[in-house]
């Protein structure tokens, strides 16, 4: 569940900035271009929502049942903060580009004079950088994921002799 949250989390947030603000960019004008991205987002919003929601939870879940672990063991310690930490920043930068993406929709559709049109593009520009962050942060926390897991593996790998009647050690 944890890994799968977190995937949508990061899907989700990749496909946005790679695919649905730019094609929403498409539209004829302002207004047309804030309604296609707004559809998409109003669409996408309760599964993202969902998803940081169980990620969250599932995250507690985890730490919990690894208490031992997380309190012993230095390394994944140190992991556990840093995950925790960009948690956070995942969930503020999450939160900051709804807030914004709202705000840019609202400043699109206005009526057009000098002040709104540099205030639409004053929140487009920030929003070109914003809209990045949350898919890095996802892609962080799915990397120390990735470690904690194989912290938790045995040794083993191409190097490893396997042992057992039908190894080819045994064999001889």
């Amino acid at each position: 569940m944890h890994l799968l949250t977190n995937a949508a989390w990061f899907g989700g947030s990749l496909m946005g900035a790679v695919a649905l603000n730019p094609a929403a960019r498409k539209g004829d004008d302002a207004q047309q271009q804030a309604e296609i991205a707004d559809e998409g987002w109003h669409r996408w919003g309760p599964v993202q929502g969902a998803a940081i929601g169980l990620h969250l939870l599932s995250g507690i879940a985890i730490v919990a049942d690894n208490r031992r672990r997380v309190a012993a063991h230095p390394p994944t310690t140190a992991a556990v903060v840093l995950k925790t930490a960009l948690t956070g920043v995942a969930i503020a930068a999450s939160a900051a580009a709804y807030r914004l993406g709202a705000e840019l929709g609202d400043a699109q559709r206005a009526d057009r004079d000098a002040t709104t049109g540099r205030t639409a593009r004053l929140l487009a520009r920030r929003m070109e950088t914003l809209q990045w962050a949350t898919p890095a942060a996802t892609a962080g926390l799915l990397a120390l994921d990735a470690y904690l897991g194989e912290q938790q593996r045995g040794v083993a790998g191409l190097l490893d002799r396997p042992s057992g009647p039908l190894s080819p050690s045994s064999r001889s």
